[in-house]
């Protein structure tokens, strides 16, 4: 085992990355601020992330490019912001046809070494580029997966088998079959194993969920979280049963254990980086501390656990410094030696010296700010930016801002945009004119496109499919009963989204 140590290089690190869908910031049995257990939950246990914090350092303002997957994972891959990317919401159209991209991690990687072998696992869920052409050169599926893949096998329609809930273990073995491989050549690696877990459906092991049922109720409990598993229903089991959840994250992190032993077994753990984090906001229940969810701005959207470990990365460690997710790919870039000037239009910045050096490290950052947009067309459509201790937050339909002063306001409950009215103007400047610069998505743009997919195709399908199944309905087929209620949810459903949509559209114009 000493031998494959003596192989890797030096100044070529592995690096292996778990990136999770979904977990919230307080979803771990790791603090996630220093001293305040309340930034970690009182029932989900994680030995593995315990393992990694004592072990390496944590992150505390961490954040996910958006507070949805897509935009995320595209903004993570490509070192830029989901505006500049057009892709700020899970609209994907123009990221396609207008590909910004100018290098990827794989990418990067590459120019900074040609000897680094790249690999990528579980979900993928990047329209606008293939796991091939982002240069990676293993995945189980090259031309990407979505959350489907998440809960069914290759053909779709059969469920996973009950000992791989979520795929959790399957990858993780392809993910340690891969280390093995490069490990015994000597070659560096990078490896993004993106798990289907946490996200909807939940799934989990039978075991794992008698376990949590045995632990002490937590603060988040309900009633129904106690009954049998033969008494829970089908739609509380794969959203909203969080005996399920914790159980999930339980299973994950087993997995993730396994993972930390087997590099440990390969002796390549102190040549190789470990990070752990998550694509977006989520938590079962809330985001207490944080307030806020995913899919909208507020610190519990965006705000995602963090946690490193490997060469140089102090032990049992914490740093603040803000880092977002487009910082990563200038990062790697640096820890895997690479020298030449990374394009222009990055974003991001590498964090490696407050991988090394915690809050004591100098980041220089344009504008000295991250800055967030989600012009959700389906919901609240919003724009952030965080400079220092200070975010502001803007409605884009109402054009109303929110000013906070994160580290003595971290749920987010005190405006202070009159105390600092300078200050919340300096800011909305800031993050408007960088908006203006890379010609974000407009809110009312989307919302047309929305619009037209409604009245223009989903709902003359929606009712040619209801249309299909009424006389056999009628005729008691209970089948048909069934896809006709089905079909008529859903032309409701759609309805009532046209009706929002053009308020919403003449709400923003009225306020502009």
């Amino acid at each position: 085992m000493l031998a494959l140590t003596l192989l890797a290089k030096p100044e070529s690190p592995n690096f292996v990355v778990v990136y999770m869908d979904d977990l919230g910031w307080a979803d771990t049995s790791v603090p996630m601020i220093e001293g305040r257990e309340e930034t970690r939950s009182d029932f989900y246990q994680t030995p593995g992330l315990e393992r990694l914090a004592r072990e390496g350092m944590v992150f505390s303002d961490a954040y996910s490019p958006a507070p949805v997957c897509t935009p995320s994972r595209n903004a993570m891959l490509h070192g830029m912001t989901p505006a500049r990317m057009l892709n700020a919401t899970l609209n994907t159209e123009r990221s396609f046809k207008e590909y910004r991209g100018k290098v990827t991690i794989p990418q990067a990687l590459k120019q900074a070494n040609t000897d680094y072998i790249t690999a990528h696992y579980g979900k993928w869920h990047i329209p606008a580029i293939s796991p091939e052409k982002a240069g990676y050169d293993v995945c189980e599926n090259m031309k990407g997966t979505g959350n489907g893949e998440g809960d069914f096998l290759d053909d779709m329609r059969t469920f996973l088998p009950e000992d791989d809930p979520k795929r959790i273990f399957s990858l993780t073995k392809m993910s340690k079959d891969f280390i093995s491989e490069q490990a015994e050549a000597g070659r560096p690696f990078f490896l993004q194993l993106s798990h289907y877990s946490v996200h909807i459906w939940h799934d989990s092991l039978r075991e794992t969920r008698d376990k949590y049922r045995a632990l002490p109720r937590p603060s988040k409990a309900l009633d129904s979280d106690y009954l049998r598993d033969e008494e829970i229903s089908e739609s509380a089991y794969k959203h909203n049963w969080l005996i399920n959840y914790a159980a999930m994250v339980d299973d994950t992190d087993r997995a993730f254990i396994d993972l930390l032993d087997h590099l440990d077994a390969l002796g390549i753990t102190e040549n190789t980086y470990v990070i752990f984090t998550s694509d977006n906001g989520g938590g079962l229940r809330g985001n207490k501390p944080l307030s806020g969810a995913k899919g909208d701005l507020t610190e519990g959207g965006i705000r995602v656990p963090f946690i490193i470990r490997g060469p140089g990365v102090p032990r049992n460690a914490y740093c603040s410094v803000p880092t977002a997710g487009w910082d990563l790919l200038p990062t790697y870039y640096e820890l895997a030696g690479g020298v030449a000037e990374l394009p222009g239009e990055l974003d991001g910045v590498s964090i490696a010296d407050a991988f090394h050096q915690g809050d004591a490290a100098d980041i220089e950052r344009s504008g000295d700010a991250l800055i967030f947009h989600f012009p959700w067309y389906n919901g609240e459509p919003e724009s952030s930016i965080r400079r220092g201790d200070f975010k502001l937050l803007k409605n884009l339909d109402t054009q109303a801002v929110a000013l906070y002063k994160l580290s003595d306001d971290l749920s987010e409950k005190h405006d202070l945009k009159s105390f600092y009215p300078e200050m919340a103007a300096s800011l909305e400047q800031q993050m408007m004119e960088y908006l203006d610069s890379v010609g974000a998505e407009d809110v009312n743009e989307l919302r047309a496109g929305f619009l037209k997919n409604i009245e223009g195709e989903w709902l003359t399908k929606a009712e040619a499919r209801a249309d299909s199944n009424r006389v056999e309905a009628a005729a008691g087929d209970t089948q048909a009963q069934r896809q006709l209620a089905e079909a008529e949810k859903y032309i409701k459903w759609l309805k009532q989204e046209a009706i929002f949509t053009r308020e919403r559209m003449a709400m923003s114009e009225g306020s502009k």
